[in-house]
């Protein structure tokens, strides 16, 4: 994993307090809005993805030369690992700015363990669990707080965590051909 340094005596780039406060209020005064997103998937060759979200430029999902693929960007299942870390470190550092809690550091650690020896419904067929079975995130973090209130911090952020609840809690999927 490629080492990310921080400086110990600089904060992250803040985010606006005020535009955290208007953005739960707003949720606060419609607690029953859902929104859905979209985005649009394209197989280029082989088993490289392209990721098309809102206008931004397209997300590549590959696989490694082990599974097929050309290795020119995270698989699928990595690709899930680094959205619930983003999304545990977006919590993370909202609800440190609300506390009044100034971060230097915040650098989360991913790893998942999962079988692949179905191959996507071509290899070993024998029932077994499919995804994921263990995902364990180290939370590196560091800030103006006792390591009480930073631990508790990251327990808030995962309990509130839209990408940890997804994967948690059972969720309709609905795969059907256009």
């Amino acid at each position: 994993m490629t080492e990310i340094m921080t400086s110990p005596q600089t904060s992250l780039r803040p985010v606006s307090k005020a535009g955290l406060e208007n953005l739960a209020a707003t949720a606060k005064a419609n607690p029953n809005v859902v929104k859905s997103l979209k985005i649009k998937t394209v197989c280029e060759g082989q088993f490289r993805n392209l990721n098309y979200v809102r206008d931004l430029p397209e997300h590549v999902i590959d696989e490694p030369p082990g599974l097929l693929g050309q290795d020119t960007a995270p698989n699928p299942s990595e690709a899930l690992l680094a959205a619930l870390g983003s999304c545990l470190s977006v919590g993370i550092h909202a609800n440190a700015i609300m506390r009044g809690i100034t971060l230097t550091k915040l650098e989360l650690e991913l790893e998942g363990d999962i079988n692949i020896t179905g191959v996507w419904g071509i290899g070993d067929l024998s029932e077994k669990r499919l995804g994921f079975t263990d995902v364990r995130v180290k939370v590196d973090v560091d800030g103006d707080a006792s390591r009480e209130a930073l631990a508790d911090l990251v327990a808030h952020a995962n309990v509130w965590s839209p990408v940890a609840n997804t994967l948690r809690n059972p969720v309709n999927v609905d795969v059907s051909i256009a």
